[in-house]
């Protein structure tokens, strides 16, 4: 079958297209930016990229088209194949229709900690021989790709509450069925489809209503939230973690945060020394465990394997390190995962400065619907730094300078990324880490952090 991908260049997509490849489908897509890295993982497949959205990709005559969540009414493809009577159907749907039935799915679904918590249960079972496939919103280290076909029936996939498509305002979870289910944790975000936090836990009802009898959800027992959606109705067998009667971690002692005790109940397994410090680290390492327990893995094993672990890029991805000053990348696009990324990274470099350099991109971002939450998130920072842009699609309806007030002269809210590089570079000295959170390219602000920090030591030895 011909697939056309409409979307493509995103990770959901871009993974749906190299899985669709690797199942013997021709695909081709568009985009209207088509970038690396996704486009060199899709054109080593020999996947064929087509810039924009012009109408005249009718033409093409697959068998099928695929949409994105990223395509709305008024894209010029999208109105021909609706006046063309062509053949679509979503990302999601596809996915779920093609790719998971028959398999055992294991979706991780939550609020924050998706993506770390999948790439975690796919590398356990991938560390215990079970040649996983997999679908994730971010590209683990261990393996280098967002998606791969494995050999097993074992299916571990990102699990998004954001609406499938603009004809499927249902989340793309609804889509999946799984046998295992993570419910990491639930709060309000995307704020553009969902009006309160009682329509995201109903979103989450829906999940928990496809899991069959013989399946297990694994949720933490500490999330009030989760306990009103479990509230609605459970089919399926479950287990609680983050609650000492359950999976939890045990810590050894104050400063360790990265190392802890694995226990179910009173039942210790071992200790775990996990790279990465912080307590949502810590509860998506104990979620990954319990949930490859499900299908067989020793926590012993699961714990060698995590201990392993080597992250996902844009999660306190270091980026470079130029005249002593690191620079990290963190996907970190909300009040709570702005405040576990800083706490995170103080508990690494300790009483060593941190300067913050975050654009609020999101769209929850964008219509201000946590801007009361942004400074008590940022406090664990030394400096801040908020690209502000009055202009364009990436304005702002609301005013960062006075949101972040209360934060005093320690925040810094600049017009553009050239503003905000000049600010950082002349502020950062040796020993400092910068880490930059956004959930886009932020207009390439790293290597230009990195660049002007460069230019500031050869000048400075020049002189």
């Amino acid at each position: 079958m011909h697939l056309h991908i409409l979307g493509i260049c995103g990770t959901f997509m871009g993974g749906l297209a190299l899985l669709a490849r690797a199942a013997g489908h021709r695909v081709t897509g568009c985009d209207a930016n088509v970038y690396p890295p996704m486009s060199d993982q899709l054109g080593a497949a020999g996947i064929e990229l087509t810039e924009g959205f012009d109408a005249g990709q009718l033409g093409i005559r697959p068998d099928l088209f695929v949409i994105g969540n990223v395509v709305s009414r008024g894209n010029p493809l999208m109105e021909a194949i609706l006046d063309s009577g062509a053949r679509f159907i979503s990302g999601p749907q596809w996915v779920g229709e093609n790719l998971l039935r028959g398999r055992w799915v294991m979706a991780v679904a939550g609020t924050h900690g998706k993506t770390t918590t999948s790439a975690m249960l796919a590398w356990i079972l991938e560390h215990a021989g079970m040649a996983p496939s997999f679908l994730i919103g971010g590209v683990p280290q261990d393996f280098g790709v967002s998606a791969r076909s494995g050999e097993s029936d074992l299916f571990v996939i990102e699990a998004d509450e954001y609406d499938t498509a603009f004809f499927d305002k249902r989340s793309k979870f609804v889509h999946y069925f799984p046998r295992t289910a993570v419910l990491n944790n639930l709060e309000f975000d995307h704020a553009d489809i969902f009006p309160d936090l009682a329509a995201i836990e109903t979103q989450f009802h829906h999940l928990v209503r496809g899991v069959p009898p013989s399946g297990r959800l694994i949720v933490n027992g500490a999330d009030d939230a989760l306990a009103r959606v479990l509230a609605r109705g459970c089919w399926s067998e479950r287990e609680d973690f983050n609650l000492e009667y359950g999976w939890h971690a045990a810590a050894i002692d104050e400063g360790a945060e990265h190392q802890f005790d694995v226990r179910r109940g009173d039942r210790r397994f071992g200790r775990l020394t996990l790279p990465m410090a912080g307590a949502f680290n810590r509860a998506n390492a104990i979620a990954a465990i319990a949930a490859a327990h499900h299908v067989g893995v020793r926590p012993e094993t699961a714990i060698e394997a995590l201990a392993r672990f080597q992250g996902v890029k844009r999660r306190l991805e270091v980026r470079g390190v130029r005249a002593g000053v690191t620079v990290y990348d963190d996907f970190a696009h909300h009040p709570t995962a702005i405040e576990a990324t800083i706490a995170g990274l103080r508990h690494k470099v300790g009483a060593a400065r941190i300067l913050a350099v975050l654009e609020p991109r999101s769209n929850t971002m964008k219509l201000g619907v946590v801007k009361a939450a942004l400074p008590g998130s940022l406090r664990g920072a030394d400096r801040v730094y908020c690209y502000g842009a009055r202009e364009g699609r990436n304005a702002l309806g609301w005013d960062p300078a006075q949101a972040l007030a209360p934060l005093g002269a320690t925040a810094q809210t600049l017009p553009d990324i050239d503003a905000v590089v000049g600010a950082v570079v002349a502020e950062a000295r040796a020993g400092d880490h910068v880490v930059v959170m956004s959930n886009g390219g932020f207009g390439g602000i790293h290597l230009k952090l990195l660049h002007a920090l460069a230019a500031r030591e050869a000048q400075a030895r020049a002189a």
